[in-house]
């Protein structure tokens, strides 16, 4: 329809034109009437345009407030009591696998940029588009988002093609939600947004994964010069010079106080043993964080019992119990939110935290081998409803319960559904992480294969997309 309007115009425009070669002045009727036609054509054809416009303007003006949204667990219908971006929880999937989950409206715009107020509730707000459920797509013209080569930062944890990877096709899939498009990861804005701030990754080694990921997506606008990564103990500090922020990653896989949190210790230590309700020593450093992004879940994951110590890691004679996991973990979940309520600002600070990241260490769960596991694996998985083993559902039930009950500002990012998908983006033999393979053990990929962590770039790029947008679109 919008080719229309301007043929209308040239017509408008021509008629004029031979009116006044002419000598002649058109009637005031007349061009009263024109005016009018020509004003009710811009207000049809663009009328779509201009409401969008003013309907983000206005939910601009609402930022500060906290948002109710609706979650699919369980395919309920109730509201989580949570930030002004939506999280959408996955389904917990019974062990036969239900259906997958349903699709979310259509957006009245192309892409999700912002929520819809659907009801009178406090702070009642829902997003038009969830972001999180999707399906991957193959994008050869738009991916990889970088180099593996160009990008310096990229440890030998999770540089696959420089530890011999024969393929490169898992670097170029792309998330495609339903109903709408994920908002294009923007470097130049994103460094803009970042000016004079520190943004915190804080976690295990697959939050590290992001944190290079991110790096890695931004460091190519930043003049080599005015660029630098220095890491001290569980410190790693990438600075731009030119805008004065940091992007730093500390190591604190249970992000409460363990015998895990010194990494030079980490092959020595056999038991984890996490400290009852004892943020680390390190969050003194994380106080004045800009952008917070946490993770923990993989070292939770031990047997159906966790060993919580009572007293201090300095008493020669340990106090230590043993918690079901999950108690343990919804123990650490609501110890962080304290800390995010009582050590940042609301209307400063914004924290994230990523959701579990699955493994896929048996194939015969998606149908393949009985012996196998993510080596040699080359397309993501097609079942929309998979949920491997490796992702506990009794953990996504308490990330559900304490976020929902929680009113401290923080958005969760829910990557397990869309993680789930991507067997095939695993470093698997392909990566060196405290010493190179032998040539046996890369022999034996079945046994010795990482199914827990990702290549990049790859699959952790569209987590870092998934945050971008929640950051400064939603």
């Amino acid at each position: 329809m919008k080719q229309l309007f301007y043929p209308l115009v040239s017509c408008f425009s021509l008629l004029l034109r031979k009116h006044s070669s002419n000598g002649r002045r058109l009637t005031p009727f007349v061009s009263f009437g024109l005016s009018g036609f020509i004003f009710f054509a811009v207000v049809f054809i663009y009328g779509e345009d201009f409401h969008c416009y003013f309907s983000i303007a206005q939910q601009q003006q609402h930022r500060g407030t906290t948002t109710v949204v609706s979650s699919n667990f369980q395919q309920s219908q109730h509201h989580l009591h949570l930030d002004q971006d939506s999280v959408n929880p996955h389904p917990l999937y019974n062990a036969q696998l239900s259906n997958p989950p349903s699709i979310s409206p259509l957006p009245k715009t192309k892409t999700a940029l912002a929520p819809t107020k659907t009801d009178d509730h406090v702070g009642g707000v829902e997003e038009e588009c969830d972001l999180f459920s999707g399906k991957w797509v193959w994008d050869e013209s738009n991916r990889p988002l970088y180099e593996e080569s160009e990008c310096p930062y990229i440890q030998q944890q999770f540089s696959c093609q420089a530890h011999g990877r024969p393929d490169k096709d898992y670097q170029f899939w792309k998330w495609q939600p339903h109903g709408c498009s994920l908002p294009s990861f923007n470097a130049s804005l994103m460094l803009e947004k970042l000016k004079g701030k520190r943004m915190l990754f804080i976690g295990d080694s697959l939050n590290r994964g992001q944190f290079i990921s991110f790096v890695c997506l931004l460091h190519g606008l930043i003049p080599q010069r005015a660029q630098s990564m220095t890491t001290f103990e569980s410190f790693t500090v990438f600075r731009a010079e030119h805008y004065n922020a940091t992007i730093e990653f500390h190591w604190s896989p249970f992000l409460l106080e363990s015998n895990s949190d010194n990494r030079a210790n980490l092959q020595k230590k056999k038991k984890r043993i996490v400290r009852k309700e004892t943020i680390n020593k390190l969050s003194e450093y994380w106080k004045g964080g800009d952008i917070l992004v946490f993770n923990t879940y993989i070292w939770w994951i031990t047997g159906s019992k966790f060993k919580i110590l009572l007293g201090s890691f300095e008493q020669e004679k340990k106090d230590i119990i043993e918690m079901e996991t999950e108690d343990a973990y919804q123990m650490a979940m609501e110890t962080l939110l304290k800390w995010v309520d009582t050590n940042t600002e609301r209307n400063k600070t914004r924290v994230f935290f990523t959701g579990m990241s699955p493994s896929h260490g048996r194939s015969s769960e998606w149908g393949g081998d009985k012996d196998g596991n993510c080596y040699n694996q080359t397309t993501p998985i097609e079942d929309p409803s998979y949920w491997g083993f490796g992702s506990r559902k009794s953990i996504m039930r308490v990330i559900e319960d304490v976020f929902s009950r929680s009113k401290v500002p923080i958005t969760f990012l829910n990557i397990t559904q869309l993680s789930e998908y991507r067997k095939d983006a695993h470093t698997s033999i392909y990566k060196n992480q405290w010493k190179p393979l032998t040539p046996k053990q890369l022999a034996n990929p079945g046994h010795y294969a990482d199914c827990t962590h990702w290549c990049l770039p790859g699959l952790q790029d569209t987590w870092n997309e998934l945050l971008y947008a929640k950051l400064l679109h939603l």
